[in-house]
């Protein structure tokens, strides 16, 4: 039986693409609180919570998308989730 190729989800669409974004550590790598704004393979989102450890050892990240309307809270891996760099202090 062959399956219908379209609906498939790609796995390059399930990962955020750190190469686009050099410099920026994911939040695994720096810790993130409530209200954090992240980028994930969606976009940009807004860390709603910080639960317990995924499979990978990172925080799973409750996440709501910014510039969406009607956007429900989603979860996502720590380590799947990139941070703006931090800014020099002036």
């Amino acid at each position: 039986m062959n399956g219908n190729g379209s609906n498939r989800i790609r796995e390059e669409d399930m990962y955020v693409n750190r190469d686009a974004h050099p410099g920026w550590p994911t939040a695994a790598e720096r810790t993130v609180k409530a209200g954090d704004e992240v980028l994930c393979v969606s976009g940009t989102a807004e860390v709603v919570k910080v639960l317990g450890r995924t499979g990978d050892g990172s925080r799973l990240l409750e996440l709501k998308l910014k510039n969406v309307q009607g956007a429900k809270p989603f979860f996502a891996a720590a380590s799947n989730v990139l941070v703006p760099p931090a800014r020099a202090a002036a």
